[in-house]
């Protein structure tokens, strides 16, 4: 994979897209507000759950509103993700805050399949009610708490603080991010960290 990984760095296209004083920051900015937009309207379903906002909304209204505008927004997420990564992608391997973003991401994608496999069967007997029962609001508060954490750990990755060279040899996290030494196919991992991504 690490191979792979040095051998997709030095494509003429990744190399295009991280040297660009244009694409790259169009890039972010594009990742940025597709994170709000996704991220945003989870939000407002899960305080709906939690019965904290839209009380008085009935659950299935506010879900065949918001759910298009949920799904447009991983979809841009997705694809300016997968762009981003492939510009940088040692960077992004050899971070343990992607690597832990990632994990989040299965994590709430997994609550997200559940919620709606098994806790929005019942929905009609809910629809109306100020809260979800305990099952959908311990949904909403999985789903809460890893979206933020994924949020805090993308921007996390424009910090070298678990940088390879900064890990103890043997560690959990050296082994974690699978650190070699950081010059890989001739990149200064340094440098690309410290053009400030937020990812």
């Amino acid at each position: 994979m690490r191979d792979f990984v040095a051998w997709l760095s030095e494509t003429p296209l990744s190399i295009a897209l991280r040297e660009s004083f244009v694409l790259w920051p169009a890039l972010e900015a594009a990742h940025v507000m597709s994170i709000m937009l996704f991220a945003g309207t989870i939000f407002m379903v899960d305080l709906r759950l939690l019965g904290i906002v839209f009380k008085k909304v009935p659950f299935s209204e506010m879900d065949k509103r918001i759910l298009p505008l949920t799904v447009a927004g991983f979809i841009l997420l997705v694809i300016t993700g997968v762009i981003l990564v492939y510009s940088k992608p040692l960077v992004y391997y050899y971070s343990a805050f992607f690597r832990f973003k990632m994990v989040v991401i299965v994590i709430a994608m997994a609550n997200i399949g559940v919620f709606h496999k098994m806790v929005q069967k019942g929905q009609a007997a809910w629809d109306t009610d100020e809260k979800a029962p305990r099952a959908g609001q311990i949904s909403a508060i999985i789903s809460l708490a890893s979206w933020i954490v994924v949020i805090i750990l993308g921007r996390m990755i424009a910090y070298d603080w678990l940088q390879c060279e900064k890990l103890e040899p043997g560690s959990f996290m050296h082994t974690f991010t699978h650190c070699k030494p950081m010059e890989v196919a001739g990149l200064d991992l340094d440098l690309e960290l410290n053009l400030g991504e937020i990812s």
